[in-house]
């Protein structure tokens, strides 16, 4: 007698339940192994200080940091490791809308993906990188000048040839990682479900938020606006490369800005 159970029996024709529930069930399970999680481990980073004593202006949040400085090769090695991991969710999400309910087109030109507008989709990241990105630093200094935010220090690699690409890919595996999970994938499931379109994109844009709040309530704020944005401009355009693009162009100012001006403006 075999040790190994045998197959379950599916009969023929028969198609895997995909009712709302299953549905719901499926965004959970996605998020769980990526941005939601993400939101736990923030939350509880937060409580760690905000109970640590130090005003959360008096503490530094780092990120990018270096793993073995005294080894450039090896800490290249953990950083590409880290990236592609980190955007490992995306052909996950790209599978499950092509293989459950499928959106009714490729799930890549369903949620504007495909490089049908690649120059005018740029163009557009591009406006959008503005307009998010002056009053989210303002809001920054004005968040950690009221003491509701950390100072963050967003790039701490050691300097050699490779670490500025390293941070352009950062941003590149953030950006299109959230966008496509938070907008393109979250949004379609969350239709599918029966969801008003303007709580999707609520619910979307706290979800975002929360995996900042390691940074404070500031980040937590400024992202949570980002995210109401981002979903209003999918929602009317159904374009996600522009969405890709801005946060891209966001998170590079951010790393490159920081890494280069930091050793200038002390109080960065």
């Amino acid at each position: 007698m075999s040790e190994h159970l045998a197959p379950l029996a599916v009969p023929h024709g028969a198609r895997p339940a995909t009712g709302r529930s299953h549905l719901g069930l499926e965004t959970v399970a996605l998020l769980a192994i990526c941005l939601g999680q993400s939101a736990v481990y923030s939350v509880l980073s937060l409580l760690d200080k905000l109970t640590a004593g130090p005003p959360l202006n008096q503490q530094v949040t780092t990120m990018n940091n270096s793993v073995t400085p005294e080894r450039p090769w090896l800490d290249l090695a953990y950083k590409l490791t880290d990236y592609l991991f980190l955007a490992a969710p995306v052909p996950l999400a790209l599978y499950l809308l092509m293989n459950v309910r499928p959106p009714g087109r490729p799930p890549w030109r369903a949620i504007g993906l495909d490089a049908h507008r690649l120059g005018r989709d740029g163009l557009m990241g591009l406006a959008i990188t503005a307009a998010i990105g002056i009053p989210g630093l303002g809001l920054y200094f004005a968040s950690r000048s009221l003491g509701i935010n950390t100072t963050v220090a967003p790039a701490n690699l050691s300097a050699h040839w490779w670490t500025v690409p390293l941070y352009v890919l950062a941003a590149f595996a953030n950006g299109l990682l959230e966008e496509v999970v938070m907008i393109g994938y979250l949004l379609t499931r969350w239709r599918q479900c029966g969801w008003d379109p303007r709580a999707a994109s609520v619910v979307s844009a706290l979800i975002r938020g929360s995996y900042h709040l390691y940074q404070g309530f500031g980040g937590f704020l400024g992202n949570v606006v980002m995210g109401l944005a981002f979903g209003w401009y999918w929602q009317r355009t159904r374009r996600l490369w522009p969405l890709v693009v801005a946060h891209t162009l966001l998170d590079v100012f951010s790393f490159v800005g920081y890494a280069l001006l930091k050793s200038h403006l002390p109080g960065l």
